[in-house]
């Protein structure tokens, strides 16, 4: 994780505690002027609408006042949704035995993109097994992951 996502991470974390919800996970792709500044909530009670404007209010104080960020952005404020985006070695814990796609910053033994199913994690590693062969994933490398949704 960067500097600048861990530093954004760090102020949002307590407005959305605050508010009764869990900071599920935060995004910035820089894009000049439409670059955005995504921040997933979650609930056991699951995310509305009007919490997602209370959490968007609060933290646009927050940064407005603070301004971690110089360009000019979008804040966007969102449940995970059913294809959840993994970040943490506790978020991919979580959701073992689900079939999730991800994506490498680095080849690991010739490729980048893995779809398969989350055996867990191990050390500082995810284990995923596609097509019966079981790989140990680097959190480090991982660019994105998400839950593959199963109807």
């Amino acid at each position: 994780m960067s500097a600048k996502l861990k530093e954004l991470e760090s102020l949002i974390t307590p407005i959305v505690q605050a508010l009764g919800f869990e900071l599920w996970g935060v995004e910035f792709q820089a894009a000049g002027k439409n670059s955005t500044l995504r921040v997933f909530i979650d609930s056991e009670a699951g995310i509305s609408v009007d919490d997602c404007a209370r959490v968007s209010h609060q933290v646009s104080g927050v940064l407005d006042v603070e301004d971690p960020i110089k360009e000019h952005y979008m804040l966007e404020v969102s449940s995970p949704g059913m294809d959840r985006p993994l970040y943490t070695l506790e978020q991919f814990a979580a959701y073992a035995g689900h079939t999730i796609q991800l994506r490498l910053r680095v080849p690991y033994e010739g490729r980048r993109r893995f779809k398969g199913i989350l055996n867990g994690v191990e050390g500082e590693d995810v284990l995923l097994v596609v097509d019966d062969q079981e790989y140990l994933l680097p959190l480090d490398y991982i660019d994105k992951a998400n839950v593959v949704p199963q109807f």
